[in-house]
């Protein structure tokens, strides 16, 4: 009998298990939207150390990037997990995820050479993922929300998977 048995862990929902891709494609585009670097440095000199450094959108995003590495690997089957540990992750990944868009515009706006963007503004047929007027939605922006979405979806599952109690998945 080993560990598990003990348990009694339930099976992980399909939302759950589902979050393998949902996790590798937010992954990648922070990775792309921020240019995150394959390694990060965190500065532990003192307590405060991380006030500047942790404000900046680069670090939120590779700190992100670290909890969805978790998310996939708990997400895995056969992976031991509980429902609070899922919660907790989600949760600490939440607002990252909400504000990577608009921190990705702010940050793509202040990269710009926008005389240079002016001067070679022409629709042309490569143009087909932008926007055409400030109303019309970012389908790369649109496409990232919806993966967030599923996300909150796959935590509600787990919740309800384990009637509201903290309990072991596998």
């Amino acid at each position: 009998m080993d560990d598990s048995e003990d348990l009694n862990p339930i099976p992980k929902p399909d939302s759950f298990l589902a979050l393998h891709q949902v996790t590798e494609t937010l992954f990648n585009t922070l990775r792309k939207w921020f240019e995150i670097e394959p390694t990060i440095t965190l500065d532990l000199a003192e307590i405060d150390s991380a006030v500047i450094e942790l404000g900046t959108p680069e670090m939120i995003a590779a700190m992100a990037m670290r909890k969805l590495q978790a998310l996939r690997l708990i997400a895995t089957p056969g992976v031991l997990t509980t429902t609070d540990v899922v919660i907790a992750i989600i949760n600490d990944l939440d607002r990252a995820l909400l504000q990577a868009p608009s921190m990705y515009l702010e940050r793509k706006a202040d990269q710009t050479d926008w005389d240079q963007a002016l001067a070679s503004l022409e629709v042309s047929e490569e143009a087909d993922n932008v926007p055409r007027n400030a109303n019309e939605k970012d389908p790369d922006i649109e496409e990232f929300q919806a993966q967030h979405a599923l996300l909150h979806i796959a935590v509600q599952s787990v919740v309800e998977a384990a009637e509201g109690e903290i309990r072991y998945f596998e």
